[in-house]
C-alpha cells in the first residue's frame, strides 16, 4: 500500500508540472489572439468607425460570399462523390475513391495561378476558342477567373476533399439498416437518402464544411491574385502596404469573431457525430451496394466523381508539369538550391518546435484532468484555425513593443548601437508557423499516447523510474512513428504557408512559397513553375493521411 501511495504521490507531483508546462505553451500560442482582442478594446471605436464608414463593409461582404459560394461548392461536391463511392458500385469507383482526396495536395493559391493562366484572353483555352471559330476580341464572352465567382471555383474544387471524408466516412459508418429498411417500405433511393442517409450524415458534412469555410477565410492567395477584397488582403494591405498597424488590428479582430464562431460551429458537429460502426459491419458481411445503378447511372456516376479530380487536380498539376519542362523553367531553376535550403530549415525548425511542444501537452493531457490544463490545450492548439495574416499581425502587435523596450534596455545598460533584436527575425516567423501548426503536431502524438498501454507507464513508474527515464525508454520508441508523421506534416505545412511568411520573414529569406508568389506576381509563372511542381509534390504526403485516417 506505501508502494502505491509513493507512486500516486510522484504521479500528481508530475501532473503538476505537466499543467505548468502547458499553460506556459498556451500562454505563447494565445498572445496573438489576446493582442488583437487588446487592440480591438482600445484607443476607443473611432479608428473602428473609419473603417466601417470606408472598407469594412466590402470586406465582410466580399468574404462572406465567397465562403457561402466555396462553401456550397465544396458541400454538393463531396457529399454527393461520398455518397456515389459508398452507396453504389460503377467502373472506377477503387481508383476515384482516393483520387478525390487529391485536390488537397494542390495549394489553392496555386490553382489560381494556374487557372488564371489557362482562361485569360491570352492562355490557351481562349486562344484555341478563336482559332477554332475565327472570333476577334469583343465577338464573344467568356468568364472572368480573376472575380469573386473565378476564386469561389477554384477555392471550391480545392477544398471539397475536406467535405468528401467526413461524408464518405459517416456514410459509411453509420447505420445502414434504416436505409434498407426505408426501402424495404417502397421508399425510392433518392427518397430515402434525403430522409435518412443525408440526415445522419449531417454532423459530419457541417464539420468538413466548418474547414473548409475556415481555408477560405484564412485564403490570402487566391483572393489576393484575383483581386477579391477580403479581410486577408485587407489585413496585408494595411499593414504593409498602407503602414497602418491600428487598421490592420481593427480588421483582425473584426476577423477574429469569423474565427471563432467557425471553431465553436466545428466543435458543435463534432459532439454531434455517431461513433456508431454497425455500416461497416453491415458493408463487411454484404458487398452487395446500397443503390443499384443502371449502365446508364454508372456512367453518370463515374462521370460526376471523376470531373472535381480532374478540375481540382489532373487539369492544373498536368498544366503545371508541362510548363516545368519548358527550357524557361529550366532556365529559372538555376537559384532554386537557395530556396530549398531556406524552405528546408525553416519546415525543421518548425517541426522541431511543434514536436516538443506537442509533447509537452499531450503528456499534461494524460497527467492531469484539472479543466484548467485542458482549457489551457485547447487554447495552445487554436492556432490551425487563425489565418495566417491575422496570426502574424497578432504576433508583432505585442512582440514590436516588447523588442523596442528590449533594444532601448540593451543600448542604454549595455551600449548596444545595433536595431531591433528581434523583429524582421527568422526567430519570430518559426515562432508564428510553430503556433499555426501546433495543432497537426499535438493531433498526431496525442493519438499516439492513446494507443500507448498505460500498464506499461504504471509500472515503470511502480518499480522507481523516473518520469524522464519513462519517456525516454518506453514512450519515445513507441511514439516514432507518430513523431516522424507529425515532423513530416508540419513540415509541408510549413513549406506551403504563404501570408504569414510574407509578413514575417527577414528580407534575406526566399522560400518556395514566397518564390513562387512572387513570379505570379510578376506574370512569370512559367519562371515560377518547377518551385511550384516542388510544393505541389510535397503536398502529396499529407492527402495520403488524410485519405488513410478517412477509410478508418
Amino acid at each position: 500500500m506505501s508502494r502505491l501511495r509513493q507512486f500516486a504521490g510522484r504521479d500528481a507531483s508530475g501532473g503538476n508540472g505537466w499543467s505548468i508546462a502547458a499553460l506556459a505553451i498556451a500562454a505563447l500560442a494565445g498572445l496573438p489572439i489576446a493582442a488583437i482582442l487588446w487592440a480591438s478594446l482600445a484607443g476607443g471605436g473611432e479608428a473602428l468607425g473609419d473603417l466601417a464608414a470606408t472598407v469594412l463593409p466590402t470586406y465582410i461582404a466580399n468574404t462572406a460570399l465567397l465562403m457561402l459560394l466555396a462553401g456550397g461548392i465544396a458541400a454538393v461536391t463531396g457529399t454527393g462523390c461520398a455518397w456515389l463511392v459508398a452507396a453504389t458500385r460503377f467502373p472506377g469507383r477503387s481508383v476515384l475513391s482516393w483520387a478525390l482526396v487529391l485536390p488537397l495536395a494542390l495549394p489553392a493559391y496555386l490553382a489560381a495561378y494556374l487557372y488564371a493562366d489557362l482562361l485569360d484572353y491570352a492562355g490557351p483555352v481562349q486562344s484555341a476558342l478563336r482559332d477554332a471559330t475565327g472570333w476577334s476580341a469583343g465577338q464573344y464572352s467568356f468568364p472572368d477567373i480573376r472575380s469573386l465567382g473565378g476564386g469561389a471555383f477554384v477555392l471550391g474544387f480545392v477544398l471539397y476533399p475536406y467535405v468528401y471524408l467526413l461524408a464518405r466516412t459517416a456514410f459509411a459508418t453509420q447505420s445502414l439498416t434504416q436505409f434498407r429498411a426505408a426501402r424495404s417500405l417502397g421508399a425510392a433511393p433518392a427518397r430515402a437518402f434525403w430522409r435518412v442517409a443525408l440526415p445522419a450524415a449531417r454532423p459530419a458534412i457541417a464539420g468538413g464544411l466548418a474547414l473548409v469555410l475556415m481555408e477560405v477565410l484564412a485564403d490570402f492567395g487566391v483572393a489576393e491574385y484575383f483581386a477579391i477584397p477580403t479581410f486577408s488582403t485587407g489585413i496585408f494591405r494595411s499593414w504593409l502596404a498602407m503602414g497602418d498597424k491600428a487598421a490592420a488590428l481593427k480588421l483582425a479582430a473584426v476577423m477574429l469573431v469569423f474565427v471563432i464562431a467557425l471553431v465553436a460551429w466545428e466543435a458543435q458537429t463534432r459532439a454531434g457525430r455517431s461513433d456508431s460502426r454497425d455500416g461497416l459491419a453491415a458493408r463487411g458481411a454484404d458487398e452487395e451496394p446500397l443503390v443499384a445503378l443502371t449502365p446508364t447511372g454508372k456512367a453518370l456516376a463515374f462521370a460526376a466523381c471523376l470531373t472535381p479530380v480532374l478540375l481540382g487536380f489532373v487539369l492544373p498539376a498536368g498544366y503545371l508539369a508541362t510548363m516545368a519542362m519548358t527550357e524557361t523553367a529550366q532556365a529559372a531553376a538555376g537559384e532554386l538550391g537557395t530556396y530549398i535550403r531556406d524552405s528546408l530549415w525553416l519546415g525543421l525548425a518548425a517541426a522541431g518546435l511543434c514536436l516538443a511542444a506537442a509533447l509537452l501537452l499531450a503528456f499534461a493531457r494524460t497527467r492531469s484532468t484539472s479543466r484548467v490544463t485542458a482549457s489551457a490545450i485547447r487554447l495552445a492548439t487554436l492556432g490551425y484555425a487563425l489565418p495566417g495574416a491575422l496570426l502574424a499581425v497578432g504576433l508583432l502587435a505585442p512582440l514590436g513593443a516588447f523588442d523596442v523596450a528590449l533594444t532601448r534596455f540593451a543600448r542604454d545598460s549595455l551600449g548596444w548601437s545595433g536595431g531591433l533584436l528581434l523583429t524582421g527575425t527568422s526567430a519570430v516567423l518559426v515562432y508564428a508557423l510553430s503556433v499555426r501548426f501546433m495543432t497537426v503536431a499535438y493531433n498526431s502524438v496525442s493519438g499516439g499516447i492513446a494507443r500507448i498501454p498505460p500498464g506499461l507507464d504504471a509500472a515503470a513508474r511502480s518499480l522507481g523510474a523516473a518520469p524522464s527515464r519513462v519517456l525516454a525508454r518506453i514512450y519515445a520508441p513507441l511514439l516514432a512513428p507518430s513523431l516522424a508523421g507529425a515532423a513530416a506534416l508540419v513540415f509541408i505545412d510549413t513549406l506551403r504557408e504563404l501570408p504569414a511568411t510574407l509578413i514575417l520573414r527577414p528580407f534575406n529569406l526566399e522560400t518556395l512559397a514566397t518564390r513562387t508568389y512572387r513570379l505570379a506576381g510578376d506574370e512569370r509563372l512559367v519562371e515560377a513553375a518547377i518551385p511550384a511542381l516542388i510544393l505541389l509534390a510535397a503536398g502529396l504526403l499529407p492527402v495520403l493521411v488524410l485519405n488513410r485516417l478517412g477509410k478508418r
